[in-house]
């Protein structure tokens, strides 16, 4: 059973770009770690504080291991180091959906 992983983050509305690149970083580093990226999207009308990102796996265990080859690998700690250091993600929540049609 596929199980996607959806990430609604609350971000810092003056520092939108700054998360745009956070998110660009990810197109190239999750893949590589076992997530089948599904995209970001940020906001464009109405809401400007809130951003979106799904990654699909195989399962809990394979998300699980996603999560430990990606805090291990070098590009990305540094994505999640430029994400504290700059302050622009406010909060996020993480949804565990599957699919049912």
């Amino acid at each position: 059973m596929t199980i996607t992983v959806f990430i609604r983050y609350q971000i810092d509305p003056f520092k939108r770009e700054a998360f745009e690149a956070y998110a660009k970083n990810w197109l190239s580093i999750i893949p590589k770690c076992g997530g089948n990226l599904l995209g970001y999207w940020m906001p464009h009308e109405g809401t400007n504080n809130i951003a979106f990102g799904l990654i699909s796996f195989d399962s809990l265990a394979a998300y699980e291991a996603y999560r430990a080859r990606i805090r291990a690998d070098d590009e990305g700690r540094a994505n999640f180091r430029m994400a504290e250091e700059e302050r622009f993600i406010l909060g996020e929540e993480r949804t565990f959906l599957r699919m049912v049609a």
